[in-house]
């Protein structure tokens, strides 16, 4: 039996009837076609998951009952990887957030750098974060995670690079020119990785990294794409350092 991983932003105790998410109520009641009383699994991010079941299928409202705390697997990447990703148009940023999750990055964060394409005022920055966090917790879902990485708002790269500047870890910024490989790199436990939009990082931004302590970082001979550059090197990282 095929048991819905849904993610509840809701806190979750045995007992409780809490409503679903209505993307993830219409899935289940247009798509899948579940009964009241169908299993479930429920999770908020805390980093526990609950037992629950279908509660109610009203047309504008899917309910479920948490039936208590499940035992879980910790999911969660020992390598804690922030990836600075400047912002791609379209599906291409949608891409990058769901397989960067599936590949267990700790924290996101929108760039704003200087071949940035995507224009955003206040009330499309807002639109499209929502948009994006909708896109992790989808992804979570899927992989198994109960955690979702940390999305933070979109962000200009120099303001970015100037408020990191006290955290701890070694700091990536791909460039094909970059001075390391990623097998080269001693033992990690903390890494953030700068990638740029399509074209690149400009000199420019790679001189604003370069001051705040960033490394580049080589991928191969060959160029690749803004959505294939960033996941290629985190899976690296999490091959070499963390958990594949």
């Amino acid at each position: 039996m095929r048991i819905p991983r849904i993610y509840v932003p809701q806190p979750l105790k045995p007992g409780r009837e809490v409503e679903l998410p209505v993307q993830a109520g219409q899935h289940i009641a247009r798509v899948l076609r579940l009964d009241r009383g169908h299993p479930l699994r429920l999770f908020n991010g805390d980093g526990g998951e609950y037992a629950g079941e279908l509660a109610s299928l009203a047309k504008r409202s899917v309910t479920a009952r948490v039936l208590e705390s499940a035992a879980t697997a910790n999911r969660e990447s020992p390598l804690r990887i922030t990836l600075g990703q400047g912002i791609a148009r379209g599906e291409k940023m949608d891409w990058i957030l769901q397989k960067a999750t599936e590949l267990g990055v700790a924290r996101i964060v929108p760039l704003i750098t200087d071949r940035t394409e995507v224009k955003l005022d206040a009330e499309r920055a807002e639109r499209r974060l929502a948009h994006w966090e909708a896109v992790i917790a989808s992804a979570c879902e899927q992989c198994g995670r109960n955690r979702l990485p940390e999305l933070h708002e979109p962000i200009r790269l120099a303001d970015w690079a100037a408020a990191i500047a006290d955290e701890a870890g070694l700091r990536l910024a791909l460039d094909p020119q970059g001075e390391v490989a990623a097998r080269e790199l001693a033992s990690i436990d903390a890494a953030t990785l700068a990638v740029g939009p399509e074209g690149g990082l400009s000199e420019h931004d790679l001189a604003t990294l370069e001051q705040a302590g960033f490394r580049g970082l080589r991928l191969g001979p060959r160029i690749l794409r803004t959505e294939t550059a960033g996941l290629a090197a985190l899976a690296a990282l999490q091959a070499i350092h963390g958990d594949l």
